[in-house]
């Protein structure tokens, strides 16, 4: 006990103002919440953060006669963009945690957690304020909104709870989440529309005026994740060609396992409150009018009349596992994601794979939180104006103009201001926080001594006292 508390108590440290002037390693920026030592983690990040602005821009740049286009290829790639991304930076979360364990007070690890996890949903409410419609060009004000990084900034929080169940509880509770979800989401929305208060605050909580990551079901996320974030840090740690080639089977087995479940097997579709425990099969087909709250709920049923909106086809409906926000959309995201992980761990970090192109992804995962921030302030300047393939070249040259705008930022201007840096100032001031945790620890620790030298001492002085007595008896 007195070589832990010893342990813990460091030199005085410089003033909080002169302590955040000194500057930060750029690789500190830069790996923030990377597991460094596995190189497909980055890479997909970076995979991933491209998919989100494609996504974006094509939604807000595309022309009319080419925006279904959008409509099917958002749906069906969903899983390569926004899916991927939170799920990746919640499993990214379990290294801004385990890393630090057993070295550094836990009171300092969460306090970086609860820093970063804070501004993250407070910079994801400013992008609701300040938020453009890529359909029209308005400015939105919106103050509350599950978008990507509220999200991921609420993931992180509750990541670090939730770290304290054991895997079995975690799986259960997390598959309860998904399976319950859209019931649940069904009764409270009827209950709003029919003018409860209390559904309605709840369901305001749950879902939220833009309910593209609502918290049900997707906080399932934290649970799923962090198990398999778990697996990935034990490999790590064990760096053996033969603990990769076990992690890389849990993640392939269980993906293939997710995606089946999440297309074949039967879940309460929600029809209506008096059909919610009607149940359908992953790939039965939805639209707005057969599912509670239609397009204000599950707005990702939009993408349906997007699709149908040219004279060539006609698409009757939207399966179940492609609609953000159902069970079966759950499993098959979360399976999609698994599975692509295990099949670029098994060429990057397995085969030792790499060349210009994933260096290049490599680098924008490590910077992915500032482009999913800057990419949408040139968004405004084109909206509905190129045809597919003008778009294409614009879009990757907008791609590429960013990567060398983060470029320049990060290795000329150090990173200062960037999001990765200001969660690394959060982090730091967690840290300066915490070593007056260490302070007051050393404090009790004098404490502790001071009374363990006035108890032998009185323990000393009785000794003598019945000495004493002793050698009077014998007299």
């Amino acid at each position: 006990m007195t070589s832990q508390i010893e342990s813990e108590i460091e030199t005085e440290s410089p003033p909080l103002f002169n302590y955040l002037k000194q500057e930060i390693p750029l690789e500190d920026i830069r790996d923030y919440a990377s597991p460094r030592r596995i190189s497909s983690i980055d890479f997909l990040k970076g995979f991933a953060i491209v998919f989100v602005i494609l996504a974006h821009t094509a939604q807000g740049w595309l022309d009319a006669d080419s925006m279904y286009l959008y409509g099917i290829l958002f749906a069906l790639l969903d899983i390569l963009g926004p899916s991927l991304f939170v799920f990746l930076s919640a499993l990214s979360v379990i290294f801004s945690i385990k890393r630090k364990e057993g070295i550094i007070h836990p009171k300092i690890i969460r306090n970086r957690i609860f820093t970063r996890g804070i501004v993250m949903i407070i910079l994801g409410m400013l992008t609701n304020i300040i938020g453009v419609d890529l359909n029209t060009g308005q400015i939105r004000v919106i103050i509350f909104g599950w978008n990507i990084i509220t999200f991921i900034g609420f993931s992180q929080i509750f990541s670090f709870y939730i770290l304290k169940l054991k895997k079995s509880n975690r799986i259960v509770i997390g598959i309860i989440i998904i399976v319950l979800s859209p019931f649940l989401r069904a009764i409270l929305y009827e209950g709003k529309e029919a003018g409860n208060i209390i559904f309605t605050i709840l369901h305001f909580i749950i879902t939220s005026p833009t309910p593209h990551l609502t918290l049900l079901p997707w906080v399932s996320i934290c649970f799923i994740s962090t198990i398999f974030g778990e697996y990935i840090f034990e490999a790590m740690n064990k760096g053996t060609r033969d603990a990769y080639l076990g992690l890389f089977r849990i993640f392939f087995v269980w993906g293939i396992i997710f995606i089946l479940v999440g297309i074949f097997v039967f879940f309460p579709n929600g029809l209506n409150l008096a059909d919610a425990l009607v149940w359908q099969p992953g790939y039965a087909p939805q639209t707005p009018e057969t599912m509670v709250g239609g397009l204000a709920e599950y707005n990702h049923l939009g993408l349906l009349e997007i699709a149908n909106n040219q004279n060539y086809f006609v698409i009757d409906g939207m399966p179940n596992f492609l609609i953000r926000g159902t069970s079966a959309n759950m499993f098959y995201n979360q399976g999609a994601a698994l599975l692509i992980i295990a099949i670029f761990f098994y060429f990057i970090d397995i085969q030792n794979k790499s060349n210009d192109f994933t260096n290049v992804l490599t680098y924008f995962g490590k910077t992915s939180l500032s482009l999913f921030l800057i990419h949408f302030l040139f968004i405004p300047l084109f909206f509905n104006q190129f045809t597919v393939s003008l778009f294409l070249i614009i879009v990757f040259s907008y791609i590429g103009f960013l990567g060398i705008f983060m470029y320049v930022w990060m290795e000329y201007a150090k990173g200062v201001g960037s999001p990765e840096w200001l969660m690394v100032q959060l982090g730091r001031i967690g840290q300066k926080s915490g070593e007056a945790v260490k302070k007051t620890t050393k404090k009790m620790y004098d404490r502790i001594k001071k009374r363990e030298k006035v108890k032998k001492m009185e323990d000393f002085m009785k000794k003598l006292s019945k000495d004493d007595e002793n050698e009077k008896t014998k007299e």
